[in-house]
């Protein structure tokens, strides 16, 4: 009878746990352990990036099953993170090809971390980040729309997993008040509004002057160069070759961006990572950001001055 009466005991108490945690009340396993070992883990990446917990959580178990997957175990990589230019320690697996190169991490927390990095700081995914942060269908739906997997089904397996477990919960930890600046809202230029006793007053009333990272620039229209907009601003031509990081004076395409005064060390604070994509140059990021190239390349010591980051690694803005 004692040996009963303990069963029973353990078995309220089991129950009773499950219940504090909001997950449904059935055996511990090891989906619920994983759940519960790393919820924390997604609700710090929410609060830091303003990605819902719920789907950082989901896609981490159905990425790595549950922790049970070679890249889980071996690499603490819980999202399939491929190498790209990572200069960290590596192993390999087949996925897409064979022996595929897959980022090993010291800590599992440094795999989420890298995670929520590809998704707030790559343009494909901006968009997720206007929805509210309890929109998991959402996310689902436009993570899948956005590319982030080959799975027709990929989206319907997220909310299952996020329904069956009551991952939502997780997204109400964090306030709105708590969530960082879009990546939307931080990359948008302001318009400059000069008092009539700024040398540029009268340039600004035919002219839209704007600012990024509180660096004021103008937008090209195809038929200036760096020379004709220097005139225009009573500037000298060597200086605005090197506020654009520029070494000789160009024909200007329709729409790009030139600066009117020095660039900054580092970008703004809610903008501290870029993931590269196709095409894109260090001198084109330099210019997205505001941003000297000089500073990005020491930032990003891997990259050897002069040359281009591989697309799909991050690149710092600011200092480490």
């Amino acid at each position: 009878m004692k040996a009963v009466y303990i069963s029973i005991c353990c078995l309220l108490l089991m129950s009773g746990l499950a219940a504090a945690s909001g997950l449904p009340q059935t055996a511990p396993d090891y989906r619920t352990d994983y759940i519960l070992k790393y919820k924390d883990a997604a609700i710090s990446q929410m609060q830091s990036s303003g990605i819902p917990a719920s789907i950082t959580l989901a896609q981490a178990c159905l990425e790595s099953g549950f922790g049970t997957s070679r890249l889980a175990r071996e690499g603490n990589n819980h999202f399939g993170i491929k190498c790209h230019d990572y200069k960290g320690r590596k192993m390999y697996v087949d996925d897409d090809i064979k022996d595929d190169c897959f980022r090993v991490y010291d800590r599992v927390e440094d795999s989420f971390q890298d995670h929520s990095d590809f998704l707030r700081f790559r343009s494909r995914y901006a968009f997720l980040f206007d929805l509210d942060p309890t929109d998991y269908k959402g996310w689902a739906y436009g993570l899948k729309a956005a590319g982030y997997a080959t799975d027709p089904q990929y989206a319907v397996r997220l909310i299952d997993l996020i329904e069956r477990y009551g991952l939502q919960q997780y997204d109400t930890a964090v306030s709105p008040d708590e969530l960082p600046v879009t990546p939307v809202v931080a990359k948008l230029p302001e318009q400059v509004e000069l008092k009539e006793s700024s040398p540029l007053y009268k340039i600004s009333l035919q002219r839209e002057i704007l600012k990024r990272n509180n660096v004021m620039f103008v937008v090209a229209n195809g038929y200036e160069s760096f020379y004709s907009i220097a005139r225009e601003f009573n500037l000298f031509r060597w200086e605005v070759l090197r506020f654009n990081d520029e070494r000789k004076d160009r024909q200007l395409q329709d729409g790009e961006v030139v600066y009117i005064e020095a660039k900054k060390k580092q970008a703004d604070k809610y903008l501290d990572k870029h993931v590269v994509e196709e095409g894109e140059s260090m001198r084109n990021i330099s210019q997205q950001y505001a941003v000297k190239e000089k500073y990005l390349y020491k930032y990003n010591p891997g990259i050897p001055k002069g040359s281009d980051p591989v697309p799909g690694s991050i690149i710092n803005l600011r200092k480490q």
